[in-house]
C-alpha cells in the first residue's frame, strides 16, 4: 500500500489509514482528527502560509480537541500566554478582530463587563489589543471567547509573530472592496450624468431604461460586496441593541437600491443607483483610512524584551556558570563584562568601570562607577569587567518595571473619539425615527404607500451621513499629507485633533532639543601634536567622547595618514593608550592624565578629553552636547500659539538650564529617571493639561506612552518610535511647531465641515420630510454636500507657516 503525507504533520502513513476531505476540489489527507482540526483551523484563521514557510519540515501529530475553544483551556496554552495573579485570578492579552470603530470597542466592553466572572476588560482602540482579568472558578477563558465570538467578532491571543500578518490580510480585503466600490461609482457617474441630462432636456424611456439597466449592473456588486461591511456592523448593533453608523449607512443604501429596482422595473420615477454607490464608497473609504492609520503591529514591549538578556554570569563558591535570569534571586553575585547589558539591579563589589545609561537617562556621556555604587538594569557595561551583588530579582528590576508600567500605559491609554462619532450615534437613531414617522405621517396623510416610502427614503438619503462621515476623515487625510511632505508622520487621524487641543508640550534634552551625540566645542592643541595619530587611538575605542573626537578630526583635518597601533589598553573608565613606534600615546580624561604623570590642571562643566605623547600633553578638547539649528525659534512660536512648554531631562540641573535658557524654556525639570518623567506626565494630567512629549530614547517610552500625543524623532531608538503617534523624521524642531499649526487648521476644518453637515441636516431634513423633496434631488443635495466638505478641506494645503 503506498504511503502518502499527512497534509498538516507531513508524517507519511499507508492512504487506507488517512482521513479524507475535499476542499476547493482538492483532495485532503490527515493521519488523526487533530491534524484535521489543526489544518481547518489555521485555514479559518488566514493562516494557511505557515505551510508555505513549513517547507518540508515534518510535524509531531496535533492532539484531538472536543472543538477549537477547548484549546483556550488547556495547560499548555495557558503557560504560554495566560499570567496567573497571587489572588487566584487569571489574566490574557487578547487582539479581538473585527473592530472598526469606537462604538465596537463600547460594545465588547459592555458585554464582557457584564459576563459572570470576568473581572476587568479595557480594549485598545489604538491597536484592538484586550486585557481581560477572569475569576478561573466561575468561568473559562473558552468562555470568554465564545461570548466574544457571539456578538460578531473573534478574538485571539496577542503573538507578535502572527499580528502582523492578520493585519496585512485586513488591509488587503479593505482594499479590494474599496477597488470595486470605486470602479464602481467612477462608471456609475458618468451613466448618471446623462440621465440628470436627461431629466431636465428629456430622454426617451428606451434609452432611460437601457441606463438604468446598466447603473443596476454597476450598483448590485457595490452594495452586496463592498457594502458587506456595513450590513455586518448593522446587524450586530441590531442584535445588540445599538444603533450605529452602520445602521443609517446600510438602510440608507439598501432602501435607494430597493426603491431603485422598483422604479427600473416598472418603469416610474427615477432611479438612485448612483446613491447607493455613493454612500457605500464615500464611507467606506474613510473606514479604509482608519485600517491604514492603526498603530504598527509589533508590540514595543517585545522589542524591549527581545535586546534582553536571558542569562548572566552568576558566581557561587568561585565558580562562574551562566543561570536564567528568572533564577536570580537578591544577594546573588554576578559579573558583568564590557558591553554586557545589565539585566538585573544591584551594587557594585568588585571592580570600577564606566555604564551606559543613555537608555534609562536620554544622555550620552557615561557615567563611572566603583565600589559600593548602584547600577541599574538597562544600562551597558562599557570598558570593564566588574562584579556586584544582585539587590533585586529580575522580576522587580528597573527595566522590567519599565516594561511592567509601558504595558499598562499603553493598555488604558485614553480613547480620543472623534467629534463626528460622538454625534452620528443620535444622528442615526434620530434620523431612523424621522423617516419611519414620515412614512408613516404621508401614508396616513395621502393613502398611497408609493408616496410615503418615496418621502421616507428621500429623508435617509438627504440625510446620509456622507458629509457627516467625511467631515472628520477628509480633512485628517489632507492634514495627514501635508504633514507628510513636511516629513511629520501621523501614525493616527484622531492624533491630529489630539494634539490640535493641546496645552502643554514636554521636551526631552538630550536628541530632541541637542543634537544627542558629543561634539567638540573647545579645542586647544599644542606644538608637536599629531592628528592622525588621535585619530587612530579615538577610532580603537566606541565610547561617545572617542567618536566625538573622531568626528572633529575628519572635519578639520583633510590630510589623514593610516597608523596601525600596538598595544592597544583600554584604562576602566579613564581612557585608552598604545604604543606607536616604540613611544607611549594617551587619550583620556583629566585623572587619567595625572595618574599617568602629566600634570594637568583645568575646570569645566563640559566633558575633557586630553590627548598625550609620552609625558607631553598635545592637546585639550572640551565636549558638549550641540544645540538643535533653530530650537530656540521653533520654542518660541510654539509658546506664541499659547502652549507651555517644559524640558524633562535625565542630565544634571546645571547643565539642563543652560541648554534650557538657550532655547528659551523657563521650566526645568532634571535628574529624572523613566519613571520620574511619567509621574510629571501624571501630573501635569492631574492639573487639566492635554500633553504632547517629545522624545527619542528607551528612557523616554514610559513618559510617551503616558501622553496625549507621543513625538519621536526619526533616528531614534526603535522603541520611541514604535510607541509615539507622531514621528519627525528630518528631527527639526521646527517640525514640532509645524505639526502644532497643522494640527490646528486641521481640527479647525473639521469643526467647519461638522457645522455645515448639521446645518445641512437641520435644513434639508425638515424639507424633505414636508414632501418638498424627492429622491433624486436629494441624492443631488447628498452629492453637494460632500463636494462642499472636499472642497473645505482641501484648503488646508493652504496653509501658511512663519519662516516658510
Amino acid at each position: 500500500m503506498a504511503k502518502i503525507p499527512c497534509t498538516h504533520c507531513q508524517l507519511q502513513f499507508d492512504e487506507e489509514m488517512m482521513i479524507t476531505e475535499e476542499a476547493q476540489g482538492k483532495t485532503l489527507h490527515f493521519c488523526c482528527k487533530g491534524c484535521q482540526g489543526v489544518y481547518n483551523l489555521l485555514q479559518s484563521e488566514g493562516l494557511d502560509s505557515f505551510y508555505e514557510k513549513l517547507g518540508d519540515t515534518t510535524l509531531q501529530p496535533a492532539v484531538t480537541q472536543n472543538s477549537d475553544l477547548d484549546k483556550f483551556d488547556l495547560e499548555g496554552f495557558e503557560k504560554k500566554y495566560v499570567t496567573l495573579h497571587e489572588d487566584g485570578l487569571k489574566e490574557i492579552n487578547l487582539i479581538i478582530e473585527g473592530i472598526h470603530c469606537s462604538a465596537c470597542v463600547w460594545l465588547n466592553e459592555k458585554v464582557l463587563h457584564k459576563t459572570d466572572g470576568i473581572i476587568e476588560t479595557s480594549i485598545n482602540y489604538s491597536n484592538n489589543k484586550a486585557k481581560v482579568i477572569w475569576d478561573p472558578d466561575i468561568i473559562k477563558l473558552s468562555k470568554i471567547i465564545q461570548t466574544i465570538q457571539s456578538i460578531g467578532y473573534n478574538a485571539y491571543p496577542y503573538d507578535p509573530k502572527l499580528q502582523e500578518e492578520r493585519a496585512v490580510k485586513t488591509r488587503k480585503d479593505y482594499y479590494s472592496r474599496i477597488l470595486v466600490g470605486v470602479f464602481g461609482t467612477m462608471n456609475i457617474m458618468w451613466i448618471a450624468i446623462a440621465q440628470y441630462a436627461g431629466y431636465f432636456t428629456g430622454m426617451e424611456r428606451e434609452s432611460k431604461d437601457i441606463l438604468n439597466v446598466a447603473e443596476f449592473i454597476l450598483a448590485t456588486p457595490v452594495l452586496l460586496y463592498s457594502g458587506w461591511i456595513f450590513f455586518k456592523g448593522a446587524y450586530y448593533g441590531y442584535k445588540n441593541r445599538v444603533v450605529n453608523m452602520d445602521t443609517l449607512v446600510s438602510s440608507g443604501a439598501i432602501f435607494a437600491y430597493l426603491y431603485s429596482i422598483y422604479a427600473m422595473v416598472t418603469q416610474t420615477g427615477e432611479v438612485y443607483f448612483d446613491s447607493v454607490v455613493m454612500i457605500i464608497t464615500f464611507v467606506l473609504v474613510g473606514k479604509y483610512l482608519e485600517v491604514l492609520s492603526k498603530k504598527q503591529a509589533v508590540d514595543t514591549l517585545d522589542t524591549i524584551m527581545g535586546s534582553t538578556p536571558t542569562e548572566v554570569t552568576a558566581i557561587k563558591d568561585n565558580v562562574k556558570s551562566l543561570v536564567s535570569v528568572e533564577n536570580i534571586v537578591k544577594g546573588d553575585l554576578l559579573e558583568l563584562k564590557p558591553g554586557e547589558k545589565v539585566v538585573i539591579d544591584g551594587i557594585v563589589k568588585f571592580g570600577q568601570g564606566s555604564f551606559d545609561e543613555s537608555s534609562l537617562t536620554g544622555e550620552n556621556e557615561p557615567v563611572f562607577k566603583q565600589e559600593g555604587d548602584e547600577i541599574l538594569s538597562g544600562s551597558i557595561c562599557l570598558d570593564s569587567v566588574l562584579r556586584y551583588e544582585a539587590t533585586k530579582d529580575a522580576s522587580n528590576s528597573l527595566l522590567s518595571s519599565i516594561v511592567k508600567l509601558l504595558e499598562e500605559s499603553i493598555t488604558k491609554k485614553p480613547r480620543i473619539e472623534q467629534l463626528a462619532n460622538q454625534i452620528s450615534g443620535y444622528f442615526s437613531s434620530v434620523i431612523l425615527l424621522i423617516a419611519i414617522a414620515t412614512f408613516a405621517g404621508w401614508y396616513l396623510y395621502s393613502h398611497s404607500f408609493e408616496q410615503a416610502l418615496i418621502t421616507a427614503i428621500s429623508v435617509v438619503v438627504i440625510a446620509c451621513p456622507c458629509a457627516l462621515g467625511l467631515a472628520t476623515p477628509m480633512s485628517t487625510l489632507v492634514g495627514i499629507s501635508v504633514a507628510a511632505k513636511r516629513s511629520i508622520l501621523f501614525k493616527e487621524a484622531t492624533f491630529l485633533e489630539t494634539m490640535a487641543k493641546s496645552d502643554l508640550l514636554a521636551l526631552d534634552k538630550t536628541g530632541t532639543i541637542t543634537e544627542g551625540r558629543p561634539s567638540v566645542i573647545n579645542a586647544e592643541i599644542f606644538e608637536g601634536f599629531e592628528p592622525s595619530m588621535l585619530l587612530a587611538l579615538a577610532n580603537t575605542s566606541n565610547h561617545p567622547i572617542s567618536q566625538g573626537i573622531v568626528r572633529y578630526i575628519h572635519d578639520h583635518y583633510e590630510k589623514l595618514d593610516e597608523i596601525s597601533l600596538e598595544n592597544i589598553k583600554s584604562i576602566e573608565a579613564k581612557g585608552i593608550e598604545a604604543v606607536y613606534t616604540g613611544k607611549k600615546i594617551r587619550g583620556g580624561n583629566l585623572a587619567f592624565m595625572n595618574e599617568s604623570g602629566i600634570n594637568v590642571s583645568f575646570d569645566s562643566h563640559h566633558s575633557l578629553f586630553f590627548f598625550a605623547i609620552e609625558d607631553q600633553l598635545l592637546g585639550r578638547f572640551e565636549l558638549t552636547d550641540t544645540i538643535r539649528q533653530n530650537a530656540d525659534k521653533a520654542i518660541e512660536q510654539i509658546k506664541a500659539m499659547g502652549i507651555k512648554v517644559v524640558m524633562l531631562t535625565g542630565d544634571h540641573e546645571q547643565s539642563a538650564k543652560s541648554v534650557a535658557q538657550s532655547v528659551g524654556i523657563d521650566e526645568v525639570y532634571a535628574k529624572l529617571l523613566p519613571t520620574d518623567k511619567a509621574a510629571l506626565i501624571d501630573d501635569f494630567h492631574a492639573q487639566g493639561h492635554i500633553v504632547v512629549m517629545a522624545g527619542d530614547g528607551i528612557n523616554d517610552t514610559l513618559a510617551l506612552s503616558k501622553s496625549d500625543i507621543a513625538i519621536a524623532m526619526g533616528s531614534g531608538a526603535d522603541i520611541a518610535i514604535n510607541v509615539s503617534d507622531v514621528v519627525l523624521m528630518d528631527e527639526k524642531p521646527e517640525s514640532i511647531y509645524e505639526a502644532y499649526a497643522i494640527s490646528k487648521r486641521t481640527f479647525r476644518a473639521v469643526k467647519e465641515n461638522l457645522a455645515f453637515s448639521l446645518l445641512y441636516n437641520t435644513i434639508s431634513v425638515p424639507l424633505a420630510v414636508l414632501g418638498f423633496v424627492n429622491p433624486l434631488v436629494a441624492a443631488l443635495s447628498m452629492s453637494l454636500s460632500s463636494l462642499v466638505v472636499v472642497a473645505n478641506s482641501m484648503r488646508i494645503k493652504m496653509i501658511r507657516l512663519k519662516g516658510k
